[in-house]
C-alpha cells in the first residue's frame, strides 16, 4: 500500500482533498487506463480514511453504445482487453453530464481531435475546472502544444480568458503504455503545472499502489519530450524493420534524445526534465516496446508498407505520424537541428526510402557530441 500523504494544501478556486468529481474525455487504450488509475486511487484514499468514497471518476467516450456496454460490464474489451475496471468507475456517451461539475476534466484524446473536443465540452465546462492533458503531440495546423491548445480555444470559448486557462493546465508524461498500467504493473510519471501546488494536487488524485507520478513546473519540457519521443520511435522502428541491430537503434534513441532537448531548451524547458520520465524514461519505453504504436508504426514502414498501408492497418492513432511535421517546422522556426525528425518527416512524404534514413544519418559531418547545434 503506498505510504500515506499529509493533506494537500488545495491551490486556488480547488476544492480541499482532492478533486470531487473526475470526467475522463476519450475513451481509449490510455483514457480508459488512465480513469482506472483515478479510480483505484480514489477507493485508496477513501479505504486509508476508513469512509466510502467521495470522489466520482466519469470516463467519457463517443460511441454510446460501447460507453453503455462499458458502464453495464465494466470492462472495454475494444481497448483493455481483460481488464476489470474498477465499480466505482462510472461511463457514459454523454458528454455535458460527464463535463458538468467536474473540478478536474483528463483530456485523453487524440492530439489533432483536442481543439474540437474542447469546442463541444466549454459550455459544460466549469470555470475553476482544471485541465489534464495526457495527449503527446503537436496541433498539425498550428504546431501549438496541447497546453497552448486549451489556453487558446477556452479563451475564446468561455468566459475566461487564456491566460486563466494557461494557469490551470496540467499535462502528465512519462513511460505510459496504456496496457502495462491496466495490468497494474509498477511505474512512475510526471504531472507538470504552472505551480509546484497545482502539479501536486493532481498528482495526489492519481496516486496508486502501481503508479507513481513525479511533479515538476516545466509544462513546456514535459510536453516537447511526450512529443518528440513519438518521432524517434517511428525512426527506431523503421530501423528494426530493416533489421539493424541493437548498436543502430541505442545510437537513433541517444541522438534523438539530443535533438529532443535541443528544441525543449530552445523553447524555453529545464535540461533536467528531459533526463528524467518525461524525456528519457518515455523515450525508452516508446523505442523499445511491441505496444508502443509508433514504434509499430515504424517498424512497418521498414517492412516495405506505404504510410497509407500503415494508416489502415493501425487500430489506434500513432500521434508521431500526424505530429512530425508540426516538430520539423517549429524547429526550423527555432533554428534547432533535428536530422532524425527530418528524415523521418522526409520518408513519411515520400522524399526519400527507409533505406535512405542510415545513409542519411551517418553522411552528416564530424562534430562534438551534445544537445547544442
Amino acid at each position: 500500500m503506498p505510504v500515506p500523504s499529509p493533506p494537500v494544501p488545495p491551490p486556488p478556486g480547488t476544492a480541499a482533498g482532492g478533486p470531487r468529481k473526475i470526467a475522463v474525455l476519450g475513451a481509449g487504450s490510455w483514457g480508459t487506463t488512465f480513469a482506472k488509475v483515478l479510480a483505484d486511487s480514489a477507493r485508496a484514499a477513501a479505504h486509508a480514511r476508513h469512509e466510502p468514497p467521495a470522489r466520482t471518476v466519469v470516463l467519457w467516450g463517443r460511441d454510446a453504445d460501447a460507453m453503455g456496454h462499458v458502464a453495464r460490464t465494466h470492462v472495454n474489451d475494444r481497448y483493455v482487453p481483460g481488464i476489470r475496471l474498477p465499480g466505482l468507475l462510472q461511463a457514459t456517451g454523454d458528454l455535458a453530464a460527464a463535463v458538468h461539475g467536474a473540478d478536474l476534466v483528463v483530456l485523453a484524446v487524440p492530439a489533432q481531435a483536442l481543439r474540437a473536443q474542447l469546442a463541444a465540452a466549454a459550455p459544460h465546462l466549469d470555470p475553476e475546472a482544471v485541465l489534464l492533458s495526457l495527449a503527446k503531440g503537436l496541433e498539425r495546423d498550428t504546431g501549438l502544444r496541447m497546453s497552448e491548445v486549451v489556453a487558446e480555444e477556452l479563451g475564446r470559448a468561455t468566459d475566461r480568458d487564456a491566460e486563466h486557462w494557461r494557469g490551470r493546465t496540467c499535462v502528465l508524461s512519462g513511460p505510459n503504455l496504456a496496457m502495462e498500467i491496466a495490468e497494474e504493473q509498477p511505474t512512475a510519471s510526471v504531472v507538470a503545472a504552472p505551480t509546484t501546488e497545482l502539479a501536486t494536487w493532481v498528482a495526489h488524485a492519481c496516486r496508486t499502489r502501481y503508479f507513481r507520478p513525479y511533479t515538476n513546473t516545466d509544462v513546456v519540457g514535459t510536453e516537447i519530450g511526450g512529443v518528440v519521443k513519438n518521432v524517434i520511435a517511428l525512426s527506431v522502428g523503421i530501423a528494426d524493420g530493416r533489421h539493424f541491430g541493437e548498436n543502430s537503434k541505442a545510437s537513433i534513441i541517444t541522438r534523438g534524445l539530443a535533438e529532443t532537448t535541443r528544441l525543449a531548451l530552445a523553447l524555453g524547458g529545464r535540461l533536467e526534465t528531459l533526463s528524467g520520465l518525461a524525456g528519457m524514461g518515455d523515450l525508452v519505453a516508446t523505442c523499445s516496446s511491441p505496444l508502443s504504436r509508433n514504434r509499430t508504426a515504424g517498424r512497418l514502414l521498414g517492412l516495405g508498407a506505404t504510410l497509407a498501408e500503415v494508416q489502415e492497418e493501425m487500430t489506434q492513432t500513432a500521434e508521431g505520424i500526424k505530429s512530425a511535421p508540426a516538430v520539423l517546422a517549429l524547429a526550423r522556426r527555432h533554428g534547432v537541428d533535428m536530422p532524425i525528425t527530418e528524415a523521418v518527416v522526409a520518408i513519411l512524404r515520400e522524399d526519400i526510402t527507409v533505406d535512405d534514413l542510415a545513409p542519411l544519418l551517418l553522411g552528416r559531418e564530424i562534430k562534438s557530441e551534445g544537445t547544442t547545434p
